[in-house]
């Protein structure tokens, strides 16, 4: 029996549906943080227990929590994800390429060429499907509840599923060990000989379980094993397995906590300030709504008839004294002066917090290169801790499961894993890129305003720049630049032709007959001739 296989209390091995609930039990306190972080947010993500259609949400009342998350879920996307743009490349193997440049550069560069177009194939994929729409609201579940699963079918929408519709189980590693899924499926979309065993149901709907689980396939193979259940019945047509980098289930974290199955919201670090000030703003609303209740009092031992008041038009003369006729206050503004300095002051707090307060993004259909950059500077100063994981649990994942998915339906050549891996260009290592080529600018400008340009040629190595500047932009400098060597040599054969080109006609002669002799010689085996020295050139 596998070590993390559940037992019930006659150490039977456990069904689907029994270790979901086993596990579901070591997955309620991350549930309920998750709601509460939903209730001031967005209440819809996490929902209470039950199904959402057939109860009333919680109406929070303020804003920010929700400006706060959508903000920071479109700006993790677009850095994440830049629009026609690839977050990846495909890298060959470096002993391979070494075995393949024997064989000349020339195959190198059509092997390149041929890669790039399937990193197109693949951006292209994401542009035209649904893949955005998807990975936007598990960014959202991320943020707030800081958890969520991405699943990439073979053929249509990929699908997202909330903390609640899944439980997983992960080893002190924190490799993923077990993943079950729960879904509410119709009858009929249960095959007929499956149904019959259960016997006739007049059940509208039925739990439907997906075991996602870990194993060896042969003696050391390591793949995902997978199968659906439903009522303890496992369903034969619905046996398989996944090799164990091309899974298409994606398990998604914000924060990872040592020793824990799931993570932790973005949400979780803000909700001191996010129940403050929801309880102040409930505070100020019922206040100013009160506030804004107009009442008038009227002397009951005055001369003005309070009759006479309520049916006088506009306009109307009536008798009466004005001193017997008062407006009802409530001498809070001085209270609420407080509670609205307050309410400033932590408003302010979470604006930073969400990267509410520095947007430089247009609102545009198209975004410049600078502005993607600001951006994800702006996410790797604020969030350098947890953006590092989307780079291995989302985008390197989400990229084998399309690569898969598109090798099967044979819109993509099958590549060799061993040789062509991607590695992500975007996340935290572009991040840092960024940075660096942001300083080495700063820098430069800096210095040429301060010195000439003779100095600084002349103290400044342009080929040591040129190669930092490409490293930071994230350019393969492979014959791109020159090297120290091919300059030497370039700046000699310039020296040389300037010589002769000063030297004169009898020079260049005298220097031709030499480089024949030497060249006669060296076919005949005498080595070179040691001819004179050029003459001086004439005035």
């Amino acid at each position: 029996m596998p070590e993390d296989q559940g037992y019930d209390a006659t150490d039977q091995p456990l069904m689907a549906q029994g270790l979901y609930e086993q596990l579901a039990t070591q997955r309620q306190t991350f549930l309920n943080r998750a709601r509460a972080a939903a209730e001031l947010t967005i209440p819809f993500l996490v929902p209470p227990e039950g199904d959402i259609a057939n109860q009333k949400l919680r109406d929070p009342f303020q804003s920010i929590g929700a400006r706060g998350v959508n903000n920071l879920a479109s700006k993790l996307l677009l850095s994440l994800f830049p629009p026609n743009t690839p977050f990846f490349k495909l890298v060959l193997d470096r002993f391979e390429v070494k075995k393949i440049e024997q064989q000349g550069t020339d195959l190198i560069n059509e092997l390149n060429s041929a890669l790039g177009e399937v990193e197109r194939a693949v951006v292209s994929e994401i542009e035209t499907s649904d893949v955005r729409v998807s990975v936007f609201s598990a960014i959202e579940q991320e943020i707030v509840a800081g958890n969520a699963l991405l699943f990439v079918p073979r053929e249509g929408a990929i699908r997202m599923f909330r903390l609640d519709r899944y439980v997983i189980k992960r080893d002190p590693n924190d490799n993923v060990l077990k993943i079950i899924v729960k879904e509410s499926v119709s009858p009929s979309t249960i095959p007929d000989h499956i149904r019959q065993q259960f016997g006739e149901s007049d059940e509208k709907s039925l739990d439907l379980y997906t075991v996602i689980q870990r194993g060896t396939r042969g003696k050391s193979k390591k793949v995902w094993n997978i199968h659906q259940e439903v009522k303890d019945i496992q369903l034969e047509h619905t046996r398989g397995w996944y090799p164990i980098d091309e899974s298409p289930w994606i398990p998604l974290r914000f924060y990872k906590i040592d020793g824990e199955d799931y993570g932790r919201g973005f949400v979780e670090h803000y909700m001191g300030d996010l129940i403050s000030l929801e309880g102040l703003m409930q505070a100020m609303v019922e206040g100013a709504a009160a506030a804004a209740k107009l009442i008038h009092l009227v002397n009951p031992n005055s001369t003005t008839r309070l009759q006479d008041l309520q049916n006088a038009a506009n306009g109307d003369f009536i008798e009466g004294n004005a001193i017997d006729i008062t407006t009802l206050q409530q001498q809070k503004f001085a209270d609420f002066q407080v509670v609205f300095r307050m309410i400033a002051d932590i408003r302010d707090r979470l604006s930073f917090a969400f990267l509410l307060n520095s947007s430089v993004q247009r609102q545009a259909e198209r975004v410049t290169a600078s502005e993607v950059n600001f951006v994800s500077r702006e996410l790797e100063d604020t969030l350098a801790g947890a953006f590092s994981l989307f780079s291995t649990d989302l985008q390197l994942p989400l990229v084998n499961a399309l690569m898969h998915r598109m090798e099967k339906s044979k819109r993509l050549p099958k590549l060799p894993k061993k040789i062509v891996k991607p590695t992500v260009v975007t996340g935290i290592d572009a991040l840092g890129r960024g940075h660096d080529l942001a300083r080495l600018d700063a820098f430069i400008r800096g210095a040429g305003q301060d010195l000439s340009p003779e100095v600084m040629l002349k103290w400044m190595n342009i080929g040591n720049y040129l190669l930092r500047r490409a490293t930071a932009a994230g350019v393969d400098t492979e014959g791109l630049i020159k090297t120290g060597e091919e300059v030497d040599d370039e700046d000699q054969n310039s020296q040389m032709a300037q010589m002769i080109q000063n030297a004169g006609p009898q020079a260049t002669a005298a220097i031709g007959r030499i480089l024949q002799e030497s060249v006669k010689n060296q076919q005949q085996g005498q080595g070179p001739v040691q001819g004179q020295p050029p003459p001086e050139p004439q005035p």
